[in-house]
Order: structure tokens, then sequence, then C-alpha cells
């Protein structure tokens, strides 16, 4: 697969760009993230309203633009470049593709239509206390009652979990894993913020004391769908997190090229331009293998499971590298306070684990590719 951007996907990135270097500056970030929501509402409502972006891969039957996972990883990629504080991630790529992925016509037809437009914020319900993203790790228990369920137990590193409105949580029933919805703030659910190392993207715990739920398509069909969604939010997170990789590396190189020690630029050392052009290597690698994953979402899906689990693995590893890098060569500056640098690495090693963390998705790749 060969992907190079059209001239609208340009323009796209020109636009989200611009957008965010207006409204999600790093003061801006540095504010939203110490909110107990974390984000801006009317930031929020621009983005939905006027850009259109939360709806930018969802169908135009369903209130969205129609376009592609190319596209969303534009987005992603901007974002994440930006640091952006928002429920995007949560909304847009894990609940959305949810009810794509498992929703019947008519769900569809009711949920999606308030995300694409940015009024419903939404998100996914997976990991446990345990930390698991497979469906093997699932025990919060779906209890058939009438024509719905009753769910018991608790989830934890929900993005965006206490903010929400609208809940998709992956439950074990009687015919096995299910997709459930629920509105958050139904009786028996309760929301409780986590303290996490990156304040930037919120987590939170959801306990479930019978909360009463609905199934998403077919109660049998949920472990497909819900691999299906981690497959292509792994695809998005691998984006998400090059634009944050390639955020690092401009911070850094315009850092050397400032920053004088004997009477020259550090950027003149030999040292530098090695640590420097070695992590451009391993930004292009990774950005390589995340767009291939955002093809592959839209045009060859039966690639998509083994390359989601490569690109998530190979851009947690690539940002990470960039984040440390990045702070050596600032010095004792770059875990400053003071300093841009530090946020990068938080988002780096959050986004890590998100998912699964790189272990995790190389095992994941072999199984996949029958090694």
């Amino acid at each position: 697969m060969r992907w190079s951007p059209s001239e609208e996907q340009d323009e796209l990135r020109r636009t989200v760009r611009r957008f965010l270097e207006e409204k999600s500056p790093v003061t801006e970030v540095r504010r939203l993230m110490e909110t107990r929501e974390g984000y801006e509402p009317s930031v929020w409502k621009q983005l939905s309203q006027e850009l259109g972006l939360p709806g930018v891969h969802v169908p135009e039957a369903y209130g969205g633009q129609g376009l592609g996972f190319a596209e969303l990883g534009i987005v992603l990629e901007e974002m994440g470049r930006a640091l952006l504080c928002a429920p995007y991630f949560s909304s847009v790529v894990l609940a959305a593709n949810a009810i794509l992925n498992a929703g019947s016509e008519s769900q569809k037809q009711e949920l999606l239509p308030g995300i694409a437009a940015g009024e419903t914020l939404a998100t996914l319900a997976v990991a446990e206390p345990k930390g698991r993203w497979d469906a093997g790790g699932i025990a919060l228990e779906a209890r058939p009652e009438g024509s719905g369920f009753r769910l018991h137990g608790e989830k934890s590193f929900v993005t965006d979990g206490a903010s929400a409105q609208l809940l998709v949580v992956a439950a074990r029933g009687p015919a096995g894993i299910g997709l459930f919805h629920l509105r958050a703030d139904s009786e028996s659910v309760e929301r409780r913020p986590l303290t996490v190392v990156d304040p930037t993207r919120k987590l939170a715990r959801l306990g479930f004391k019978g909360a009463r739920a609905e199934s998403l398509g077919d109660p049998a069909g949920g472990a497909a769908a819900l691999s299906k969604t981690l497959d292509q939010a792994a695809a998005m997170l691998a984006n998400e997190m090059v634009g944050g990789a390639q955020r690092l590396l401009d911070m850094t190189v315009e850092y050397a090229k400032t920053r004088v020690q004997f009477g020259r630029p550090i950027g003149s050392f030999q040292a530098i331009k090695h640590k420097c052009a070695d992590m451009l290597m391993s930004l292009e690698l990774a950005r390589s293998s995340a767009y291939y994953a955002a093809g592959c979402a839209d045009e060859s899906p039966d690639e998509l499971p083994a390359i989601a689990s490569l690109a998530k693995a190979q851009c947690s590893d690539a940002y990470l590298e960039l984040a440390a890098e990045a702070i050596q060569i600032h010095g004792g500056l770059g875990f400053t306070w003071e300093q841009d640098v530090h946020l990068y690495f938080k988002r780096a090693k959050a986004s890590e684990v998100l998912l699964g963390d790189p272990t995790y998705h190389r095992e994941l790749l072999a199984r996949r590719w029958g090694i």
C-alpha cells in the first residue's frame, strides 16, 4: 500500500493545525490539565460546530462527514502535536467506532448523530483494575433482566470516564463478551477520577452495581466488535503519538540551535547531531507504520489486526525514546515544570500503556502472523 496525502487531506491538516495553535497553546494545556473536566466546553463547541471534527469518519447517514481513518489519523496527529485537552479520543475513536462495529441500525441512528455533532460525550470502558485490554481480562458481568441487562462489576482506566455522558461497556454475559450502552448518570453507576501520570488525558474508575444497560447489537457478537474497535483505536493512537513525537523533535532541534555552550550552539556538536539524527530516524519509521495502519483501516481491514499492533508497539517505543532524548538534550532544564518537554514525556509514558503496552502488542502481532 502506498499512501501520500491528497490536496484535501493537506488542507485538513493545515486547518486543524491553525485552529489548535490558536485554541490549544501550551498555556491553555497547562490550565486545563489542572481542572476536573480536563477540557474547555467553548473550544469543544467550536471544534465540533465549525470544523465538524467529531464526525470526520462517521458516515453521513449518521450525521458525520463520511471521510475515512486516514483523515481521522491526520486530525489525531495534529491533536497529539498540540497535546489537545479534549474528550476526542474517547468519544470519536473509542465509543463511536464501538457503536459502528456492534450497534444495530436503529442504535446507530439513535446514538451516533449526537457524538458526530459533539453534543454527546461518550467513552468505551474495557480495562478493569488488573489493566488487561483483551477479552480474557473482562470480568464485569451483564445479567439478563427483561429486555435489558444489569451490569455488576468495575472498570478502570476509562478515558474521560468522569465527564462522559454515554458509556459503552464491555462485559461478560451469558452468550460471551458483549458491548452494552447506558447513560453515565444512570442509577447504580459510580464514577471516580483517577490520579494519573499524564493529566492532559483524564482517566476514571467506574463502578456498576446493577446498572441497567442495553446490548449493542447481538449480545453474542461483542467479542469480534470489541477486537475490531481496539485495533482501530490502536492505529489511531499510533497516529496521535507520531504528532507528539514530531513536536518533541521540533522543540529539541530549535533548542539545540539556540542553546550556547563553550561559545557555540550545542547543535553544532557531533554528539548532539547524532542524537537528533537518531530521533528523526525513529520518528520516520514510526510515522510509516502509523500511516500504513490508518490506510489498512480504510482499505485492508484483514491486514489491520496485525498492522495495528505493529504500529502501536513501534510508535510507543519511538515516542518514549524521543521524549527521553529530548530531555537529555535539554539537560536538567528538560524535566522542570517550566519546560514543556516533560508534558510530552508524560503523554508518551501514558500512551505507551493505553490499549496495551509494546510487549503485549508484539505478542499479539506474533500470534496474528502465526509465528
